[in-house]
């Protein structure tokens, strides 16, 4: 049995995977900390997955070490979650790759989300927080997905 750092996911896909829309267009991004359920005060770094609250001070190294601390698990277990933990030498399925079949439908979903918003305030009908953050989510998904297609 072994962890294998590079099974772990990348740290901007990581991180909205885990429902956090990150703000901004450095390797540092600004994101809610639920730690202490506040706004806008993590900062993670997308090129290594570090990540540092500055109102209440949780921080960590990478994804690992957030998943860990996110949902209360040791070492072992986050490793397993995330895919990084091989048993007996065999190491585990690697997740297949994402397609551009797969790109558009995820885009066609989000783009729904974001039609939906923007309808609703079109009409006048403030998002409220959830919806808000919903569609900052999408839109960030969408972004994502065309840098990737872009390199």
């Amino acid at each position: 049995m072994s962890f294998d750092r590079d099974r772990l996911p990348e740290p901007l896909a990581y991180f909205q995977g885990e429902g956090l829309t990150l703000q901004g267009r450095g390797k540092w991004r600004t994101t809610r900390c639920d730690f202490h359920d506040g706004s806008d005060s993590m900062r993670v770094n997308i090129d290594r997955g570090s990540w540092v609250c500055m109102a209440c001070g949780a921080k960590g190294g990478d994804v690992l070490a957030h998943h860990m601390q996110r949902h209360g698990i040791d070492f072992v277990q986050a490793a397993r979650a995330l895919g990084a933990w091989t048993e007996d030498g065999a190491p585990p399925p690697r997740p297949r790759a994402f397609s551009a079949t797969d790109a558009a439908q995820v885009i066609v979903l989000e783009l729904l989300v974001c039609l939906v918003v923007i309808s609703d305030a079109r009409r006048g009908i403030t998002p409220n927080e959830a919806d808000w953050a919903r569609f900052l989510a999408a839109a960030g998904r969408v972004e994502t997905i065309a840098q990737e297609f872009k390199t």
